[in-house]
């Protein structure tokens, strides 16, 4: 059975030469027997500073976009000629938050990455660093593969990184540390583990993020991997289970479009509502209507995406089929009563279920 995989590469396993080669190489082992791989690769900033002959990495943003500008160029001639040995092809795919918060753009992105896979080609993603602004980028490329692997349709995500997966210490101060092997719900204690460290000096967020990232690939349907990627890189034990490290099991399958609902859509506003309505929505698959609505956060339009928030915890998102001022008109009434104050009636759900996505 052929599967699809998104697996992720930190900075400090790019910049190391020998341990790119054996990546590569189980890389190009488990592509050659029809799967199909997309990387998610770190590295364009922590290449160019290299370039440069930098001592540690720039903290304002023109010096890191000039530097990813530099390291890109290289980053993906080592990818090329890596992979070349293979007789692998590679494809170059930068991107922001923007190409998948837009409807169209997320569609040709991902496209244009199924096309490539179809080709048997590996797709190589970046955040483009040299354009990426605060409020357009990611952050870490820990999210980025999470929001790939979701919207790819994969099967799993591997996350190297440099220890052999979560620990409920830390590894590199308490040697009995015990790894956690698998998790079926990322609960507080899971979240409590989590090291806000970074594993190198070029590198960006540590095992927070992957849990983060965890977070949005299970709730996607897909299962993540979190093991070492200075010594444990045979993909095929990784995935049937014969490599020690930590698993994220997800048993929720939901169609692409709610994926891009979920977690790549810009969400635009909030619609607070009741206990009532939250009950209907999380426990019996109903659609939101405007009786259990109690308030309205932020300017938005008819099919914009908003968050449906209960006792200030977000419980889903949605498109909404009315814009905030009819909603704000029409709150807390029963549906009959909508033409009698708007003067029309679109639809007798604020959202509709086939539009609404759980997000607990």
């Amino acid at each position: 059975m052929k599967n699809r995989i998104v697996i992720k590469i930190g900075s400090g396993l790019v910049t190391s030469q020998e341990n790119l080669q054996k990546i590569t190489e189980e890389i190009a082992s488990f592509h050659n027997i029809g799967n199909e791989v997309i990387i998610v690769s770190s590295g364009a900033i922590a290449t160019g500073i290299v370039k440069l002959g930098l001592k540690k990495r720039p903290t304002d943003l023109p010096s890191k976009q000039a530097a990813a500008s530099i390291g890109q160029v290289g980053l993906m001639n080592k990818w090329t000629e890596i992979f070349s040995k293979y007789d692998i092809s590679v494809a170059q795919v930068l991107l922001t938050k923007n190409d998948f918060e837009n409807r169209n753009r997320y569609l040709n992105t991902r496209n244009t990455i199924l096309k490539l896979l179809s080709w048997g080609i590996v797709p190589v993603i970046n955040e483009n660093d040299t354009v990426a602004t605060e409020e357009i980028n990611f952050g870490d490329n820990d999210t980025l593969s999470a929001v790939v692997a979701s919207k790819a349709d994969a099967n799993y995500l591997i996350i190297f990184t440099d220890v052999d997966g979560l620990y409920k210490g830390d590894p590199k101060k308490d040697k009995n540390a015990e790894l956690i092997l698998e998790v079926k719900k990322i609960s507080g204690d899971i979240e409590s583990y989590a090291s806000k460290e970074g594993g190198c000096s070029f590198s960006v967020g540590g095992m927070e993020s992957k849990i983060e990232a965890a977070k949005i690939a299970t709730a996607s349907g897909v299962e993540v991997f979190i093991t070492n990627g200075r010594k444990n890189v045979c993909i095929t034990d990784i995935v049937s289970g014969r490599v020690k490290c930590t698993k994220f099991l997800s048993n929720i399958k939901i169609d692409s479009r709610k994926k891009w609902i979920a977690f790549g859509a810009k969400v635009s506003g909030k619609i607070v509502i009741d206990d009532g309505a939250a009950n209907a929505i999380k426990n019996s698959a109903k659609s939101l209507l405007p009786t259990g609505i109690t308030a309205v956060e932020g300017s938005f339009e008819k099919g914009d995406v908003v968050s449906i928030v209960n006792k200030n915890k977000v419980i889903a998102r949605g498109i909404t089929s009315y814009s905030a001022d009819d909603i704000k008109k029409i709150k807390g009434c029963k549906t009959s009563e909508i033409e009698r104050i708007l003067c029309r009636k679109d639809y007798d759900e604020v959202i509709h279920k086939d539009n609404l996505v759980i997000m607990e």
